[in-house]
């Protein structure tokens, strides 16, 4: 059964791959830029953001001698920051550490900051032709569905579960073609929702096809609590159009981006609950200000376990310390919401 999946499989994916950069390289570097950004992130969406990042890091040596605001600056609006901040601090463990030579197996490749098992499977087998299986979940979902398993892929005991029958599945003689064809075939025909069946290789032997119960495969053990978040960004507006913006620098989401002064609260607030609070009151002191909302509601910007419901308020100035003009504040690496805020609000100002 291994062999007549994993021949049919290659076959598909000789007549069906779709040209993309990172297939057309052995070269360590560029597979593992594509990895990390690829992660968490469609291939239409992450291609420009892999074209971008090789052509103004083209080595990794330029990449490590960058900046970590200008790496944040070019990921901006791909969100999880954390891998790009992984992405710059491996670049110069690299570089300092390895001088320069990417570790070339499975094991090694484990040890960078930033890579798991699934990355470093991916970049063992693409650059080295390494016998590694890669489980993504798009692997998950075409495994499950045509062995007709149960145990839910959130678990640990899925992922050794997978990866033991993945290496089963896997062509020793050509593990890289086979890693990307049963993640291409999960991502292109196999998909998440009304995948189609009836012009599938595997329509014969599908266990989850035979008995009609392909939309409940992958089973997952449970939902991810979602928490509810208010923020509150305070937007100065100086005379002059100029502004402030702290750096996020506190553990979470956004960290090491820019954000306008925040004002978090427990549910959403309206001008005379914000002009009594006392984080505003302190930010205020001694300056006399006009305050509007921008926006008469709060937008809601959806991460995978947060719902942040987000409300800008201009706060007019004659002047402010330190205040920068919206071109040079435009330059700072933002969290995409207000990013587009600004471009949107204050773009004749750039």
């Amino acid at each position: 059964m291994t062999t007549h999946f994993s021949n049919k499989l290659l076959t598909w994916y000789g007549k069906h791959k779709r040209d993309l950069p990172w297939r057309d390289t052995k070269n360590p570097y560029f597979i593992w830029l594509s990895e990390i950004i690829l992660q968490q992130t469609r291939v239409n969406q992450g291609m420009p953001y892999y074209d971008k990042f090789v052509s103004t890091f083209p080595t990794i040596y330029d990449l490590a001698k960058a900046d970590e605001e200008q790496v944040l600056k070019l990921w901006q609006g791909l969100g999880y920051y954390s891998r790009a901040r992984n992405l710059h601090y491996t670049a110069q463990y690299i570089v300092d550490e390895l001088d320069g030579s990417f570790p070339n197996n499975y094991q090694e490749l484990l040890k960078l900051k930033g890579v798991g098992d699934y990355t470093a499977s991916a970049i063992a087998s693409f650059a080295y032709n390494e016998v590694t299986p890669t489980v993504d979940g798009n692997v998950y979902r075409v495994l499950s569905r045509y062995f007709g398993i149960k145990t839910p892929i959130d678990t640990p005991a899925a992922k050794k579960e997978f990866k033991e029958l993945a290496f089963e599945l896997i062509d020793p003689k050509n593990p890289a073609d086979f890693n990307q064809a049963i993640m291409e075939f999960g991502a292109t025909h196999c998909t998440p929702k009304k995948p189609d069946c009836t012009a599938c290789i595997y329509k014969d032997s599908c266990i989850a096809f035979s008995k009609g119960e392909v939309s409940i495969f992958p089973y997952k053990k449970g939902k991810t609590k979602v928490r509810k978040r208010f923020f509150n960004y305070i937007v100065v507006q100086t005379k002059d159009h100029k502004t402030i913006t702290n750096k996020r620098t506190q553990k979470g989401i956004w960290q090491n981006l820019h954000e306008f002064p925040l004002i978090e609260t427990d549910a959403k607030i309206e001008i005379k609950e914000l002009l009594n609070n006392e984080v505003f009151k302190k930010l205020t002191t001694l300056k006399s200000f006009e305050l509007l909302s921008l926006h008469p509601k709060s937008s809601i910007h959806k991460l995978s376990h947060q719902h942040l419901h987000i409300k800008f308020w201009q706060l007019n100035v004659s002047d402010w310390e330190n205040a920068k003009s919206w071109k040079k504040t435009n330059l700072l690496p933002f969290p995409v919401v207000i990013h587009n805020f600004i471009k949107s609000q204050y773009g004749k100002f750039l």
